[in-house]
């Protein structure tokens, strides 16, 4: 008999590409934005979400029914698109980075996908930007995928400002599969220490996906 625990399959291109056939269609801006980010940002573009990363926060946006959004970490901005494309016409997505010239990359392609307007990008030490940030309705959606050791803080500064059953996503939370093994590495003593952190907290219900490098999802109750 079949051991049903190891149904998981490794992601292959030609599986990512199957997946992404078989979900929502990237838009244009967003296939353009991908392949700018390769092009800029060289070795670097690694920092960019897994491509079938963004038809889900789109379509996640949409279930959620997100009119105020927040993104942590930006980077070239595909994230920030995705989500943002998920928005209605009067949504508002909030994007926090600490480096304007990887988010000027991604800003020509918000424009062409009519969704510029939607986005506000506040420039700074998210720890610092955060604190100060007083939104103008609880925020109904938050992606985050920025150093890893402040993914805390940013679940601290978040978590209250939210509506019940508000949705909080964070990024790369199985890092490459390290988070079971003995790595000692900041960055994965971090993504552990919140991935059980978060999900110990009466405050919200928790699922971890394998999505991309995984998905620490959090529900607000």
């Amino acid at each position: 008999m079949a051991d049903s625990s190891s149904k998981g399959v490794a992601v292959t291109a030609a599986l990512r590409e199957y997946l992404l056939d078989h979900s929502l269609p990237r838009s244009a801006a967003q296939l353009a934005l991908v392949e700018a980010t390769r092009v800029a940002m060289g070795d670097l573009a690694i920092m960019q979400i897994a491509e079938e990363q963004g038809p889900f926060l789109t379509w996640l946006a949409q279930l959620v029914g997100a009119r105020n959004a927040v993104e942590v970490g930006t980077f070239t901005g595909l994230s920030a698109l995705c989500i943002a494309e998920g928005l209605p016409a009067h949504g508002r997505l909030t994007c926090f980075d600490i480096n304007e010239e990887f988010v000027a990359v991604g800003r020509p392609y918000w424009e062409a996908a009519g969704v510029a307007d939607r986005i506000d990008v506040v420039v700074g030490p998210a720890a610092i930007t955060l604190a100060e940030f007083e939104p103008s309705e609880p925020i109904d959606f938050v992606f985050i995928d920025a150093d890893k050791p402040g993914y805390r803080i940013y679940f601290e500064s978040l978590v209250t400002k939210m509506r019940s059953g508000g949705v909080m996503v964070f990024d790369n939370s199985l890092y490459f599969g390290a988070v079971v093994t003995g790595a000692t590495d900041a960055d994965v003593v971090a993504i552990r220490e919140v991935n059980d952190l978060v999900a110990a907290d009466p405050r919200v219900e928790t699922v971890l996906l394998n999505v991309g490098d995984g998905l620490l999802m959090a529900r607000v109750v």
